[in-house]
């Protein structure tokens, strides 16, 4: 599986506001537009280097907002990717509009697609099914964003919750298997995998994110800190619903070589 969280492109000197306070939009030079020519060939660059190194069976989810979203779905259909769904993630608590000219934004959208058009996916459909009350799972989630214990080892500006990462990785791999996060920032990504027993592999071009990747994955190896982080991840009905979900799901042998 390959989760990506490239650039929104929306850097654009705006105004926004987080815990009360006035902030910039800005992330860094890495998310300004350079137009939309130049937005469409970024996305179909970095996804046919991804797609060269999925397996036939294997599946992507890309986030975004009305930033980048359109020209990640154009990308993905000239690319012969299937798209399979659009998962709108509802923030519980997103920050107000600064402007009052407009909605408040409080979503973002997670395209999900396959390699292939005849391939079958893996879909955990049982367990999506039991995190919502017995009932299919929408395409619309409703979970918060990151929390503070979430930022221990620092945060990325642009750092996703590991609620949303650890339920797209449940609903989409079996154990062990291989995810590939080609920004992946504070790996976040890498986190919700190893908390779920599968294996993990993130490339940025920023050291200190990196260094806040490291220091996480150092973090969750103390037992008591990984089951601790496992009852506090939202989107589950019980404490221990996620850990023993993992602790009863059948083992998988895959191969060593590194496809996604």
């Amino acid at each position: 599986m390959v989760f990506a969280d490239p650039p929104y492109f929306l850097s654009n000197n705006g105004l926004s506001i987080q815990s009360g306070k006035i902030v910039s939009v800005n992330k860094g030079k890495w998310d300004k537009s350079h137009g939309f020519e130049y937005i469409n060939n970024f996305n179909r660059e970095w996804l046919k280097l991804v797609r060269n190194k999925m397996k036939e069976n294997a599946t992507i989810w890309i986030s975004g907002t009305m930033h980048n979203i359109f020209s990640v779905g154009q990308i993905l259909t000239e690319l012969d990717f299937k798209i399979l769904n659009i998962i709108t993630w509802q923030k519980t608590n997103p920050p107000p509009n600064f402007s009052c000219r407009y909605f408040t934004h409080s979503t973002e959208q997670i395209i999900w697609a396959r390699k292939s058009e005849k391939v079958p996916h893996y879909y955990n459909y049982e367990l999506m099914k039991t995190l919502n009350e017995g009932k299919q799972m929408k395409d619309v989630w409703n979970l918060p964003a990151i929390a503070p214990w979430e930022k221990s080892c620092s945060k990325h500006p642009t750092q996703k919750p590991l609620s949303v990462l650890t339920r797209l990785i449940l609903a989409s791999t079996q154990p062990n298997a291989w995810i590939l996060d080609p920004f992946t920032g504070s790996s976040t990504t890498g986190i919700a995998a190893n908390l779920a027993n599968r294996r993990f592999l993130g490339i940025d071009l920023e050291i200190e994110f990196l260094e806040i990747s490291k220091n996480r994955k150092i973090e969750i190896e103390n037992p008591k800190t990984n089951a601790l982080y496992k009852s506090k991840i939202q989107g589950f009905q019980e404490k221990k619903q996620l850990e023993m979900f993992i602790a009863n799901e059948p083992k998988v042998d895959y191969k060593s070589d590194i496809f996604f």
